[in-house]
């Protein structure tokens, strides 16, 4: 098994994600991890039973209904959802489950590991603010896909 580092490290370079419990809400981690993921160029999709659009984007009913499999599953959510979202993310192909600080389950987990996901219990925040990618520097992204280009300058985007 790879020590958390190392895992922390393979995994932020991939560029397709799904948030778990991503929310419209500013005040919410949900809403903050969408909206950094995107503004960073990941592909994101957010994932909330509950609403059909986050920050103006498609919002996914279940992990099921993606239009492709992400790499990683940022969970968002309380810790008792937990189980059911890891048997989710394991049957739509995805490789990692990355745990924010307080949707941690140990049952979660274990079961997640025992079915050949990778487990990260931190905070991408964080993680994204200590690995910064200097400008141009593509994620782990198949040459063939393109993605969004950030605004050069936040004060004139048009968003």
């Amino acid at each position: 098994m790879q020590d958390m580092n190392s895992l922390i490290e393979k995994y932020v370079n991939e560029p397709v994600w799904a948030v778990v419990g991503a929310s419209n809400s500013r005040a919410k981690y949900g809403n903050r991890i969408y909206l950094k993921l995107r503004e960073a160029g990941y592909t994101v999709y957010p994932v909330n039973r509950r609403e059909r659009l986050i920050e103006g984007d498609t919002a996914y009913g279940s992990l099921a209904d993606l239009p492709e499999p992400p790499t990683v599953i940022n969970m968002v959510v309380p810790p008792v959802e937990a189980p059911a979202i890891v048997e989710q993310a394991k049957a739509a192909g995805a490789q990692a489950i990355w745990f924010q600080p307080g949707a941690e389950s140990a049952a979660a987990a274990r079961w997640a590991q025992a079915h050949g996901l990778d487990v990260i219990e931190a905070c991408i925040l964080v993680q994204l603010a200590l690995m910064p990618r200097p400008e141009g520097t593509e994620l782990n992204r198949p040459p063939s896909r393109s993605r969004p280009t950030p605004s050069p300058d936040p004060t004139s985007s048009t968003r």
